[in-house]
């Protein structure tokens, strides 16, 4: 079965920036460059929400409209890594983030999910 595996959250002031990554491996009859992936976010209290996307084809979708131009995705197809690069952070960001597989595209339903990494932003 796929593995995912994140890692690069933590604790950061407002206005900060952290970089996210997200390494898939044990993939059996395709490859890493045949998936979108997904970073996804839940908050406390609330229903997990998709964040943005990288398609195979290196399409970005955007889930979360408050991240347009402060949050970038980006994908390293030989090291298997997608990341998440998060400038401008707000403590409403704060929230444990997962990757996903989402199939060959966007679609906002993942397949093969992370355990998540913790991001915490202080005011």
């Amino acid at each position: 079965e796929v593995r995912i595996v994140e890692s690069g959250g933590g604790l950061v002031q407002a206005g900060g920036s952290l970089r996210l990554s997200c390494e898939a491996s044990r993939f059996t009859f395709d490859d890493f460059d045949d998936y979108a992936i997904g970073w996804f976010r839940q908050a406390p209290g609330k229903e997990r929400e998709g964040v943005l996307c990288i398609s195979p084809t290196g399409g970005i979708t955007y889930y979360a409209d408050d991240v347009k131009g402060r949050f970038a995705i980006s994908s390293d197809n030989a090291k298997n890594t997608v990341y998440l690069q998060m400038n401008s952070l707000k403590p409403e960001d704060t929230a444990v983030y997962y990757c996903a597989t989402e199939g060959s595209y966007c679609s906002g339903d993942g397949q093969y999910w992370g355990q998540g990494t913790q991001v915490t932003v202080s005011s």
